[in-house]
Parts: C-alpha cells; sequence; structure tokens
C-alpha cells in the first residue's frame, strides 16, 4: 500500500527534496537522501506512514550519524490520515515527516 501512495504522490507534482519511504530496505532511502544534499538542497523532507514509520526513523538516524553528519533534525510532525480500503470502509493510519536540515 505505501509502494502505492507513493507513487500516486510523486505522480502529483511533488518538490524533489522530500523522500517518500515504503517497504524497500532503508539504505535505498538513505541514499535519496544523501543524494538531495549532494544536489545542493539544505532541508529535506523524509515522509512515512503507518508501518513504515520506524523505517522513516532509521533513514533520519543513518543519513545524520554516517553520511550527513552537519545534518540535524529540524522539524518533526505526526499526525494520522483517513485513507478509502478496498472494500470502501476508512482507516485512520499514523504519519510522520522528519525535517532534516544542513
Amino acid at each position: 500500500m505505501a509502494e502505492q501512495y507513493e507513487d500516486e504522490v510523486q505522480a502529483e507534482g511533488m518538490p524533489g527534496n522530500i523522500v517518500l519511504v515504503g517497504k524497500k530496505p532503508p539504505m535505498n532511502y538513505v541514499l535519496a537522501v544523501v543524494t538531495q544534499f549532494n544536489n545542493g538542497v539544505n532541508r529535506v523532507k523524509i515522509r512515512a506512514r503507518g508501518n513504515s514509520i520506524s523505517r522513516a526513523v532509521d533513514v533520519a538516524e543513518i543519513s545524520r550519524h554516517r553520511f550527513v553528519t552537519d545534518a540535524k533534525v529540524d522539524e518533526i510532525n505526526i499526525g494520522s490520515e483517513e485513507i478509502a480500503n478496498e472494500d470502501g470502509t476508512k482507516s485512520k493510519v499514523s504519519s510522520i515527516e522528519i525535517t532534516l536540515a544542513k
């Protein structure tokens, strides 16, 4: 489900400094964060929801401790989103956005 969300959001014209964390291994997302910083971006937002939240925290911590040591956690936003299930019912899913800044 998170992968589908990732494709939908990026297709809507989301800025390049946002990394959406899904089911892939954390290092895939760490590479995306490091690439953004290497391209001159000063702030990168790491977004996830549901079961991917802990993976997003891992991505932020690995990125700033191993690869971009001058990056700091600038902001953390948490919330919940209401999504429609395949059977038509609605569910609330937790979400997080971690902003790293140089």
